[in-house]
């Protein structure tokens, strides 16, 4: 399983970002793979509202109809409990809400790799999907 993160998000929907094409081919990586992509409803929020600043409404509803396609993990109450918790003891400035449950959740579901380009992932000892070499 790989964890989807709006790092991902973004750089897969926008063509001018410096990380697209890293994101096509990690996403392919995944897809070819077979393995299942797991996101969080904190991130669909978060970039559903990031796409529709920066690249417009039709872009955000194409990615929601899209999540469709990912594992989606609802953030409950306890989750988000406990997000609190972890932001609370690392006390970073640097560190969402949105990230603490992302960590929450990989580590809890065994998730190592992430389509991303967020370094607190890494920081947190995640690493980025690895590409194949084709």
């Amino acid at each position: 399983m790989i964890f989807l993160d709006t790092s991902g998000v973004y750089a897969l929907a926008d063509k001018d970002d410096q990380n697209h094409e890293s994101a096509l081919r990690m996403f392919d990586t995944v897809v070819r793979s077979g393995e299942e992509i797991l996101t969080h409803s904190y991130v669909l929020v978060e970039s559903a509202a990031l796409l529709q600043k920066r690249l417009g409404s039709e872009i955000a509803l194409t990615f929601l109809k899209e999540a469709d396609s990912f594992t989606i993990r609802w953030v409950s109450p306890e989750l988000q409990c406990d997000a609190v918790g972890y932001l609370e003891e690392r006390r970073s400035s640097k560190i969402s809400l949105v990230d603490a449950v992302s960590f929450l959740v990989m580590r809890r579901d065994g998730i190592t790799e992430y389509l991303g380009f967020d370094q607190h992932f890494v920081d947190e000892g995640f690493r980025e999907v690895k590409l194949k070499r084709g």
